[in-house]
């Protein structure tokens, strides 16, 4: 009989990522005696370059930082940028922003549902293995996201790194025909999610609960993307401003992110979750009546159900956006007049991954001092690595390549931009123990 057996899953390689990572899990016995989520992509010192440049290319710069969700950092930045010198954008440009961030979500979250979480529940080790089986279900996903694509080409100038955001608004807005040419694929994308829902709700979901501080974005009357106040289950509701009184990154040696922290409280959850349990009461009709018909109520405890409320996420997304096309009219300028001025402003916008934040300080001839950026994967980081801790400790009878497998789709279950990956390259397991 072994006693203290000691078993170490240590995936070298987070393959098919933007970024570069490794998961590390120490098992003893029946106790979880270390977790690792090792993010070991070189520094990328954005913020510092960022540092003498003018307001105007913060947006081009930042929307390099991600390819998937460039418009949140796009957004992220124009928005604290307009704070620091006191802008305020005409109520049409506030919806074009809206339609916009509905492409990023629809993208983004069609990507993540059907390309590299499904194939996690239906025992494939990607999209396109799983495409061999669910074909009709691989081309209704693709079609979806290429709807998301096609409103950030419109909005933004191109699909990735878009290029018309601007501070005070946008170089370039589209007419009302340009706009209600999406409506039938946005009619068809909105019939489509919901089915992503159900489709969804039907997969099988490991037993795991966690009592979750969830952080998020809350609007008196919308479902939160670019404005709102942060707020959490357990009291929280700040603005933007008073972010790093209650937050703070910690560095960790075994991660080149920072990790970040509630101050005093620990980790947090930030993403679908958090919204969905924050602001299910703003979410419109056909999202909420879609979540209550798969039994999809607040609050959500498991992580693995992500992946249903991303779905639901969807049917906003598609559902605002024809909300979007069906009122806007066309501003009397793209963008209003911009004046430099010494400044700080900061601003909190919902990514697909959750709430991304900035902060600059601007001189007088519009030069950016200081910048802080803070992406949800870094603040998901900790929480991750806790959920690893608690998750690890139900599989340690379990085979090790079966565990492993449950582990890399916990870690999916977040989507976070350093794991978007189908499946691992590199596994190693090292057994070691004594018998009694």
């Amino acid at each position: 009989m072994t006693g203290r057996a000691t078993r170490t899953i240590h995936v070298d390689t987070l393959a098919r990522v933007e970024g570069e990572g490794a998961l590390y899990i120490k098992l003893v016995g029946e106790r979880v005696a270390d977790v690792k989520l090792k993010i070991y992509e070189p520094p990328r010192f954005f913020e510092a370059f960022l540092r003498g440049r003018h307001l105007s290319e913060a947006a081009d710069i930042t929307s390099r930082i991600c390819g998937i969700c460039p418009i949140a950092y796009q957004m992220s930045a124009v928005h604290a940028i307009e704070r620091a010198l006191g802008v305020h954008i005409s109520p049409a440009v506030r919806l074009l922003r809206r339609l916009f961030y509905c492409g990023e979500w629809i993208e983004s979250h069609t990507l993540h549902v059907y390309m590299l979480h499904a194939p996690d529940f239906l025992g494939y080790a990607d999209a396109i293995a799983m495409a061999k089986d669910h074909r009709a279900v691989v081309e209704k996903a693709l079609r979806l996201k290429k709807i998301g694509n096609r409103i950030v080409q419109l909005l933004g100038g191109r699909e990735i790194h878009p290029i018309s955001a601007a501070v005070g608004g946008f170089y370039k807005v589209p007419t009302k025909r340009q706009l209600r040419e999406l409506e039938s694929d946005l009619e068809w994308a909105l019939a489509a999610s919901i089915e992503s829902v159900k489709w969804t709700a039907s997969l099988e979901f490991p037993a795991f609960e966690q009592d979750y501080e969830f952080v998020a974005l809350r609007h008196p009357d919308e479902y939160p993307f670019n404005e709102g106040r942060l707020v959490s289950n357990r009291g929280l509701d700040i603005d933007a401003s008073e972010y790093e009184d209650h937050f703070a990154e910690q560095h960790v040696k075994h991660s080149n992110a920072l990790q970040s922290v509630i101050r005093g409280r620990g980790s947090y959850l930030v993403g679908p979750l958090a919204r969905f349990n924050l602001n299910f009461d703003k979410l419109p009709e056909a999202a909420r009546q879609a979540a209550v018909d798969v039994s999809l109520r607040p609050p959500v405890k498991n992580v693995f159900r992500s992946i249903v409320v991303r779905a639901v996420e969807l049917v906003f997304a598609c559902a605002e956006a024809l909300r979007v096309i069906r009122e806007y009219e066309p501003p009397a300028a793209p963008r209003v007049e911009v004046h430099n001025r010494i400044g700080v402003g900061q601003a909190i916008t919902e990514a697909p991954r959750g709430i991304l934040y900035h902060r600059y300080a601007l001189d007088d001839k519009g030069m950016i001092v200081t910048a802080k950026i803070v992406p949800p994967t870094s603040q998901n980081q900790k929480r991750i690595e806790d959920d690893l801790r608690e998750y690890a400790a139900q599989l340690v009878a379990w085979p090790v390549e079966e565990a492993t497998w449950k582990c890399e789709q916990a870690i999916r279950s977040y989507d976070p931009c350093i794991s978007c990956a189908t499946h691992f390259l590199k596994l190693t397991v090292d057994h070691e123990g004594s018998s009694d």
